[in-house]
């Protein structure tokens, strides 16, 4: 039985991007509430040797969560993968968004990033970490994207294109 929301369980039938393909995997882990940490958020930044600077899964991890996934995919990793809109530097900077690219946004407090699964009229759909303080699809306004960013192909798949879904759930104001 899928994980996903029925408007989003196409992408298990998608082949790729990659990076999609390995977030999907992840779909559905949480934070662990309290003082205590979830192992699998706390092995991603073992995997990225990050432990060093990152110790708790309640600080953000959206950065985490992407970085993570980047290595799965076998792409590029943010210099600094922790700081979300350090997302903006990696890949080829493109006007318009489609499956698989990497979205960085602006909030109060810092940045967001994910991936984009599509678009409605006045929101990206974001399959990222950190959202509700777990790995979903988050609808986030448009006017707060920051950049859009295609990560380096050595064959762009070719299933790589717009999505335009209906407008359901409410808009996430604060990715944390």
């Amino acid at each position: 039985m899928s994980k996903l929301p029925k408007q989003y369980q196409w992408l298990e039938k998608e082949p790729g991007p990659k990076m999609i393909v390995e977030a999907l995997k992840l779909y559905g882990t949480l934070e662990t509430p309290g003082k205590d940490d979830n192992p699998v958020i706390m092995s991603w930044a073992k995997a990225l040797k990050l432990t060093a600077v990152y110790s708790h899964d309640s600080v953000p991890w959206c950065g985490l969560f992407m970085g993570y996934v980047a290595l799965r995919a076998g792409k590029p990793i943010a210099q600094a993968p922790l700081w979300a809109l350090s997302w903006a530097d990696e890949g080829t900077r493109v006007k318009v968004a489609m499956l698989g690219d990497i979205l960085t946004f602006k909030r109060s407090g810092g940045g967001h990033v994910g991936l984009y699964v599509g678009e409605d009229a006045t929101a990206y759909h974001v399959l990222g970490g950190n959202q509700s303080d777990k790995v979903c699809i988050a609808r986030i306004a448009k006017s707060r994207l920051y950049q859009i960013r295609r990560p380096k192909y050595i064959n762009q798949p070719k299933n790589i294109r717009v999505i335009k879904l209906k407008a359901t759930g409410s808009l996430s104001t604060n990715e944390r």
